[in-house]
């Protein structure tokens, strides 16, 4: 894989789970950009002061981590009844500071857990916190960004444009590094692109359609929340 390694450079960008498993092993810092809506989750808990422990499937068995934890688990599902909290940014607003949330989430979660296994720092970037994840990564020589893309039916990837463009918004944060020509394209797009055109890309028409008008505006707003959400073992919480 010694062609698309991008080892030469700095800042790296590829997509998925293929990025983890081929280039996580020779960089010192991932940031996992999965929009709508895995790191605005993250981001809203942590910023609000809460501990997001991700989980890779959506059974039963999510709820039983979460008990094991003295946490409450997040719904699987965005639509669900009663209180609680789920995969729709919207539901973690108003979060508790201190909370344990249990996040079941297959891509962003197996992602970060996969990335976390090679050993480097691990971090959750979107737009609401594209600034400051830049800058607690800019302490890290080898940066490899990852936007996880959505899954067609067939579970192949479906590379989604939220997720490069905000990739290419944390990569912007770091135009004075030695980018790859990969990342040097992520950057141009975010710097080309107003992200109020996302509101048009598929995955917002989507959750649109499916009445989360709401998750797509807390998804699509930039730079309010203050903290970069970094993977400490098992959870991620606000960077120090």
């Amino acid at each position: 894989m010694g062609y698309f390694s991008q080892s030469q450079f700095d800042i790296r960008i590829e997509w998925g789970e293929n990025a983890i498993a081929h280039l996580a092993g020779d960089v010192d810092c991932v940031i996992i950009v999965d929009v709508m809506s895995f790191s605005t989750c993250v981001s809203l808990a942590v910023s609000r002061g809460a501990r997001v422990y991700p989980y890779p499937w959506r059974d039963d068995t999510a709820i039983e981590y979460g008990n094991s934890l003295g946490a409450a688990t997040a719904s699987a599902t965005r639509r669900f009844e009663g209180d609680g909290y789920s995969l729709s940014p919207a539901s973690l607003v108003r979060i508790p500071p201190e909370t344990k949330l249990v996040l079941p989430s297959p891509n962003g979660s197996t992602l970060a857990f996969k990335a976390r296994d090679f050993g480097c720092a691990v971090f959750c970037g979107c737009l609401r916190n594209l600034e400051a994840t830049a800058i607690a990564c800019a302490a890290y020589q080898r940066i490899l960004v990852v936007p996880c893309g959505e899954k067609w039916p067939d579970a192949s990837l479906r590379p989604a444009l939220e997720d490069w463009l905000v990739a290419g918004g944390i990569i912007s944060y770091l135009s004075e590094r030695n980018l790859s020509p990969e990342a040097q394209a992520a950057a141009a797009t975010f710097r080309a692109l107003s992200t109020d055109l996302l509101r048009q890309c598929g995955s917002a028409l989507e959750l649109i359609e499916r009445g989360f008008a709401a998750d797509v505006d807390l998804c699509l707003t930039t730079d309010v929340d203050g903290r970069a959400c970094r993977l400490q073992n098992d959870h991620f919480s606000a960077e120090k």
